[in-house]
């Protein structure tokens, strides 16, 4: 599922001076400083709160039919399953990333350490339907509360040159947590049944909160403030009815979708424009998206997200209506991508960053990921796996890895340290809106006519990452 101020330098420049205003803040920077071992501990600890993020989002899918089998779910109920705990994650992420800038990067991520395995006990104890989605909305609460603040947190305590490093092991984090998910899942599932896919994340989430106070350094929070209730509520809801709509597109409810999905953000989004003006101190300060790299981040997530998230569900289905593999078989089929995807930001990411900055990976990122678009556009069913789907999924999984923290630390270099859970809040945000309606739209193209769009939805994914690719271009030459 899922995961962050001062205008950056040209694209061209090395990591560091890429992000001046970050560089040179941080509890990090100052003379007597956390130790290196304590660094160590608090990236550990940051890194495996994304890594159980992404892990419950993946590990709990492929569970979907044990647990519609004990609980005897039907199929609108099992999709709750799922959307339950992405409409909360989503629709919370910017609000919890700006009150983590007010109350505390640190506080926040302990309090949504705690609502998640609160969430996910609830959700492992379940006997009822209704029981399972109160533990998933609260699981999903909790993650909206940590991702940004762990993000947050990442970048104030690892500045500099060590943010290249940090912010690769955050994305391979992402990478092993969904591959980990997607292979343990059918095995805890099997051999212990469904409830011990929620409950293998309890021991690290209780860890976090255990540890989140000893290891990890935030900035200094004002006292007072004001907290703008008008905003908070006109964001959230304007946010939860696009991801929605988008998902009541890809399950067919074209009307629904229209007025949920189009009608109700534009309207709850002017609402929430005009209390921002009026707020004395508003959740969102309009006065940021003056700065051109702010917006231009914000669109890059959004669009970037659709092309980026899409992908894995149009090749697991690829996978299995095209080239009519077994789920089991899909499952194996998609390994290289997690590996490829692990390596890439362990290895290569770090390195790309530090030589030409984080615009300049995630327009590489991108192009990289149209090429493996375009080959699974263009691959002959008669190919097959290893000549049709393996290069291009090789593509992928390497333009995902280059373009996805990368993203993040654009939006984060754009605004100041103060507005730090904001930034990630913002990246977030807009990246899950733009998974949402990406795979909502590209599904339903390759699902067309008893599934014979796959060429023309990879096709189109290939285009909205080549155009997302010229608006960094153009960001970049400004």
């Amino acid at each position: 599922m899922t995961t962050s101020t001062t205008p950056p330098a040209t694209p061209t420049a090395t990591f560091p001076a890429a992000l001046p205003a970050m560089a040179s803040s941080g509890p990090s920077t100052r003379p007597g400083g956390p130790s290196r071992s304590r660094r160590g501990l608090a990236l550990a600890l940051l890194v495996s709160a994304q890594f159980v993020v992404m892990l419950d989002t993946s590990i709990v899918n492929v569970a979907l039919p044990s647990i519609q089998s004990s609980l005897s779910l039907g199929a609108s109920s099992l999709s709750w399953v799922v959307n339950a705990y992405v409409l909360t994650f989503g629709g919370l992420l910017l609000l919890c990333g700006r009150v983590a800038d007010h109350v505390g990067r640190r506080r926040m991520f302990t309090v949504g350490s705690a609502l998640f395995t609160v969430g996910t006990l609830v959700a492992a104890a379940a006997t009822s339907e209704w029981m399972l989605l109160t533990g998933r909305v609260v699981q999903g609460a909790g993650a909206a509360c940590l991702s940004p603040a762990a993000m947050a947190l990442l970048l104030v305590n690892f500045p500099g040159e060590r943010r290249a490093r940090a912010m690769s092991l955050w994305g391979a984090a992402s990478t092993l947590g969904g591959a980990t998910g997607v292979a343990a899942g059918g095995l805890l599932a099997g051999t212990f049944g469904w409830s011990s896919v929620f409950m293998v994340t309890v021991p690290v989430s209780l860890l976090a909160v255990v540890m989140a106070g000893r290891v990890l350094n935030d900035i200094p929070q004002r006292a007072n403030h004001h907290f703008d209730l008008s905003g908070a509520v006109t964001i959230t809801g304007a946010v939860v009815a696009l991801v929605h709509g988008a998902l009541s597109l890809a399950s067919g409810s074209w009307e629904q979708s229209a007025i949920v999905g189009v009608a109700v953000p534009v309207a709850l989004t002017a609402l929430f424009i005009r209390a921002e003006r009026r707020a004395p101190e508003p959740l969102v300060p309009l006065d940021l998206f003056r700065s051109r790299m702010l917006a231009t981040g914000v669109a890059l997530a959004v669009l970037g997200g659709a092309a980026r998230a899409s992908t894995f569900v149009l090749v697991a289905l690829y996978l299995q209506q095209a080239l009519a593999m077994s789920p089991a078989a899909g499952g194996l089929a998609m390994v290289p991508t997690s590996l490829t995807g692990f390596v890439v930001s362990l290895v290569l990411l770090p390195r790309v960053l530090r030589r030409f900055g984080p615009l300049v990976s995630l327009i590489a990122g991108l192009v990289v990921l149209a090429g493996g678009h375009l080959w699974l556009a263009c691959a002959p069913d008669q190919a097959g796996y290893l000549l049709g789907v393996l290069p291009g999924l090789f593509l992928v999984a390497a333009g995902v890895a280059l373009s996805f923290t990368p993203t993040t630390m654009v939006i984060a270099s754009a605004v100041p340290d103060a507005h730090a859970g904001l930034a990630s809040g913002l990246a977030s945000s807009a990246t899950q809106v733009g998974a949402a309606l990406g795979t909502a739209a590209f599904t339903t193209l390759a699902l067309r006519e008893s599934g014979s769009g796959f060429p023309a939805a990879f096709l189109a994914a290939a285009t909205v990452a080549l155009t997302t690719a010229v608006l960094g271009c153009i960001g970049a030459r400004r």
